[in-house]
């Protein structure tokens, strides 16, 4: 009997290997799920729904979006991560998704390997932000502040261990200054607490900071990013006004699935994805996060994820900042 069993055994996984091919070949054969670990109405929400819209035509298949937030993203993640590898659950995920091992204790997946990278979608940078009359005219002014009296120029962010809590931190290492940190709830109780004047300045993305910028309530002294930002091309970069040869700091939006997806469905799905980006209709919904649309190979995604973890992780640890 233990005999038959165990041709049983060796049979069904003959039988499961064999298929494993032509089921990638033949795929999609039904409506695809791409999860969003956030509320809808964002960033992360918008892009999916985009490129999930644009993707579906040349599937053949409804793609359809499934919001699942809580927890900074990790729910929604996590949720992937367990599924079946088989192309029909996927993840848009932010470039926070990097955080999650260096600001979280413990998680339930592992930020790197428990996905099967595809492609990234757009990059989008952070402006340093103060109001337009702040006595800050430049991100040096903002420096030197600091370096006078430690702990007193705040920076507001989404919350602890948030992309723009880490930003604040990695200016601060990479200054050797220390900035009062004020948490909110969240990306608009910040953009409210910076017009109220509670904060001094903060990291905010292009859609909190443009039309700011316009209605002359804000000033933009500085991008994150390594190159200028087209729509405020006088801002300089934090690299230029600070002489920080390396800082570049963009937040991201990347498409993932589950660990072991068959490399078949990567390269489909890469390559859709990569000429749902060349529409027309996609670009000007992109356009309204800001940012520059920057598909990458899978193994080029996997690569910034984990070199960005390994970076947060040491900025976690150089400024103190508790895990949660």
């Amino acid at each position: 009997m233990r005999r038959w069993r165990r041709q049983l055994h060796w049979l069904a996984l003959l039988v499961a290997l064999a298929a494993g091919p032509a089921a990638a070949l033949d795929y999609p054969t039904h409506s695809i799920r791409i999860v969003v670990g956030f509320p809808p109405g964002g960033g992360v929400d918008l892009v999916a729904r985009l490129i999930g819209q644009e993707m579906a035509k040349a599937l053949g298949q409804p793609v359809i979006v499934e919001n699942k937030p809580g927890a900074a993203g990790t729910i929604g993640a996590n949720f992937v991560a367990r599924s079946e590898p088989d192309g029909y659950t996927l993840l848009v995920t932010p470039g926070g998704h990097a955080l999650y091992g260096a600001v979280f204790k413990s998680l339930p997946f592992d930020t790197v390997a428990s996905f099967s990278w595809i492609s990234n979608v757009i990059n989008v940078p952070f402006f340093a932000t103060v109001r337009a009359d702040s006595k800050f005219q430049s991100m040096a002014d903002v420096i030197a502040a600091a370096k006078v009296a430690p702990d007193k120029i705040s920076f507001g962010s989404a919350g602890p261990g948030s992309t723009h809590h880490l930003v604040g931190a990695m200016l601060g290492v990479a200054t050797g200054v220390k900035f009062l940190h004020v948490p909110y709830r969240g990306d608009a109780p910040v953009i409210n607490a910076l017009l109220g004047g509670e904060i001094d300045f903060a990291f905010a993305t292009p859609t909190q900071v443009i039309a700011n910028v316009e209605a002359g309530k804000f000033r933009a002294l500085a991008t994150t990013a390594a190159v200028r930002a087209p729509a405020l091309p006088d801002v300089p970069t934090v690299q230029e006004a600070l002489a920080l040869r390396d800082f570049d700091v963009r937040t991201w939006f990347a498409l993932a699935g589950p660990a072991g997806l068959p490399a078949p469905i990567v390269t489909r799905l890469n390559d859709e994805l990569h000429k749902a980006l060349g529409s027309a209709e996609v670009r000007k919904g992109l356009a309204t996060i800001g940012g520059e649309i920057a598909p990458t190979t899978p193994a080029a995604m996997r690569e910034r994820v984990a070199r960005e973890l390994a970076t947060w992780t040491r900025i976690v640890e150089a400024a103190q900042i508790p895990k949660q």
